[in-house]
């Protein structure tokens, strides 16, 4: 998975970088989820490094690749269906009150 920057994510949500607030909710939801997504691909990654892996032990390069891409789909699945519900407090905590 691609390692992602704070300023990157934030580049995602339009007006954040100049210190306004969003205007978009939906683009920011999507930006919380992209987040939590790569949140659920780190912390599967480094069950896989230091547990033996979660979809078996051992392999070559290409396994490696595979395993990566099933990681990064995984984590955004689960995201996408609720997964730890950072996605919703990363999204109210940006909206604010208004």
């Amino acid at each position: 998975m691609a390692e992602v920057s704070v300023g990157q994510l934030v580049s995602l949500v339009p007006g954040a970088s100049e210190g306004r607030r969003p205007e978009d909710p939906e683009k920011v939801r999507d930006a919380a989820r992209q987040f939590e997504a790569l949140l659920i691909g780190q912390i599967l990654r480094e069950v896989r490094e230091n547990g033996g892996g979660w979809l078996g032990s051992g392999g070559d390069s290409s396994s490696d690749c595979a395993t990566e891409f099933a990681e990064q789909q995984v984590a955004m699945a689960m995201a996408q269906g609720g997964g730890l519900g950072l996605a919703d407090l990363i999204a109210s905590g940006l909206k604010g009150p208004r």
